[in-house]
């Protein structure tokens, strides 16, 4: 008996040893339906990555503030040197410093146009920032759904499979047909995760670039009023 024993464990071991599979043999296994929605879920991934990858560099340009940007407005604009003010901004080219360039297009104006006038252009600039990231919230929300109806297609393939051969399907099949099914919602919830961190950092460093232009505005509009005071 013992003999017996030791003579079969390799051959269970090699028998375990086929039915490893990698990522890569589970998604070519997962059938015609299968692999076209992985098709679709790493067109879906390409999408986000650029577009992460598109809006971070984007974003993080417009995030470079200089803090001595607003005192220098502030020299020029009290100095009356309007023209000057004019040329920092163009030359700084950035959601602040465009936004600045708003209020300073603006002097003479009364205190409420020029306050309307840079709210204006701030709402232009955030629309710019936030251009396609909620396509990263829709991949986030899609991908695990796609995902999840090609695991449904392939349950009712595989249960189709048993129905039709009278219950005498063998259950290996069976069971092999439902667990590649399942790679399907693997694969949507991978892309949905990514896509949804990437989707929060995005927002994170917009906000940021949000919180700088309003911290501007309202210096910029302490500064028009300082001559009053």
């Amino acid at each position: 008996m013992l003999n017996l024993f030791i003579q079969e464990t390799p051959e269970l071991s090699t028998e375990q040893t086929k039915k490893t599979l990698s990522l890569i043999e589970l998604i070519f296994s997962s059938g015609v339906a299968g692999s076209i929605i992985i098709g679709i879920l790493f067109i879906l991934l390409f999408v986000a990555v650029y577009i992460y990858f598109e809006r971070f560099f984007t974003i993080k340009k417009a995030s470079i503030f200089d803090e001595n940007f607003i005192g220098a407005i502030k020299e020029k604009v009290s100095a009356g040197n309007i023209t000057e003010a004019k040329a920092i901004c163009k030359e700084k080219d950035s959601p602040v410093s465009r936004l600045t360039a708003k209020g300073i297009s603006r002097i003479g104006s009364p205190l409420e146009d020029i306050n309307t006038a840079i709210e204006n252009a701030g709402k232009l600039e955030v629309y710019k920032l936030e251009k396609n990231v909620s396509i990263l919230a829709t991949v986030a929300g899609a991908a695990p759904m796609i995902g999840f109806l090609g695991t449904v297609i392939g349950m009712v393939l595989a249960f189709h499979q048993l129905a039709t051969s009278s219950g005498t399907a063998d259950m290996g099949s069976l069971a092999e047909g439902i667990y590649t099914a399942m790679t399907t919602t693997v694969a949507g919830l991978i892309v949905g995760i990514i896509a949804y961190i990437g989707y929060n950092h995005l927002v994170v460093k917009t906000d940021k670039v949000v919180h700088q232009m309003e911290s501007t505005a309202v210096d910029f509009l302490d500064l028009l009023n300082e001559p009053a005071s």
